[in-house]
């Protein structure tokens, strides 16, 4: 018996008796048609071809309550139709999630990086104010730390204001010096 002369309607009702001959004919008949359908909509071969298996599976597990009357071409189109949508929705959703994992991921991995880069940079500045000379450390210290005028520190240590604004600026000049040398070191 050649089954390939059956008809849709035929080869359907037959399957429905769970003749595998019959479903390997709607197989090998429409499997190629339904992939390139996939394939357009999906663009990728291997979704394409899973698209149509999975397809072909259902109609074996559901080949019982198959109600085809006339067009089990139609049948299958709507078929892989709902699954090619379902497969995109799913990409979507998948695509989404990535999206907003990797966001989440580089937010928190700026932040996190940042205040690692702020933590190096206090370390950085404050091993140059300690190697300063003792007496142009305190005073760039009372000026930027606890923010006196050069006035208030030059009445504080008993100095010129013309001698504190000299200490400040020297200092600001070695540091940087330093830092410039010591960040581009550690970069």
């Amino acid at each position: 018996m050649s089954y390939s002369s059956f008809s849709d309607v035929e080869l359907a009702e037959l399957l429905k008796t769970d003749d595998s001959a019959a479903y390997t004919v709607i197989y090998n008949r429409y499997f190629h048609t339904l992939y390139v359908h996939a394939f357009q909509k999906l663009n990728d071969k291997q979704e394409a071809q899973d698209v149509v298996h999975e397809l072909f599976a259902q109609l074996w597990n559901k080949r019982k309550a198959l109600n085809i009357n006339a067009n089990l071409m139609g049948y299958l189109y709507s078929g892989v139709r709902n699954k090619i949508l379902d497969q995109i929705s799913r990409q979507k959703v998948r695509d989404k999630y990535i999206n907003s994992l990797q966001g989440f991921l580089e937010s928190n991995y700026s932040v996190t990086d940042h205040r690692i880069r702020e933590k190096q940079l206090t370390e950085l500045i404050d091993k140059g104010i300690a190697d300063l000379p003792d007496k142009m450390r305190e005073i760039f210290e009372l000026s930027r730390k606890k923010s006196l005028s050069h006035k208030q520190i030059a009445v504080q240590l008993n100095l010129s204001e013309q001698t504190v604004k000299k200490q400040v600026n020297n200092a600001l000049r070695i540091l940087r010096t330093k830092l410039g040398t010591m960040l581009f070191l550690s970069l």
